[in-house]
């Protein structure tokens, strides 16, 4: 890989909060698998699983802001303290699949975030 393309991947890798160089490319290559199978106008509902560190408050203000910006899309939002550590965040959506691939792509690539994912099933 050329040199300026590896210094990318580095400040993708830091400024996302990922572990690793691998942790980074599974996580576009999946991406890339579900935007390309998700840039549709079909309605569809499903879920946003985000697990978060509790004690770093910068996250769930993030989540929040993100959730008011996008109110038209969001049915629920739960949140469940797994331990004085973790969250587990959940959130209901429904909508057009390719706004809610956008807005699980905002919510789970906030810097901190340890495991997000968007689960959807058409609707429509």
């Amino acid at each position: 890989m050329e040199d300026n393309l590896l210094e990318a991947l580095d400040k993708y890798v830091t400024d996302n909060g990922f572990a690793n160089r691998s942790q980074a490319i599974r996580f576009l290559v999946e991406k890339n698998i579900a935007e390309e199978k998700w840039q549709c106008n079909h309605i569809v509902a499903g879920t946003v699983i985000i697990m978060y560190d509790q004690t770093r408050k910068d996250i769930a203000t993030k989540l929040a802001d993100i959730q008011r910006e996008h109110q038209e899309l969001i049915l629920s939002s739960s949140q469940y303290y797994i331990n004085h550590n973790f969250c587990l965040h959940i959130v209901t959506v429904m909508g057009m699949a390719y706004k809610l691939t956008e807005l699980a792509d905002r919510m789970t690539t906030i810097k901190g975030i340890k495991h997000g994912k968007l689960v959807m099933s058409r609707a429509d």
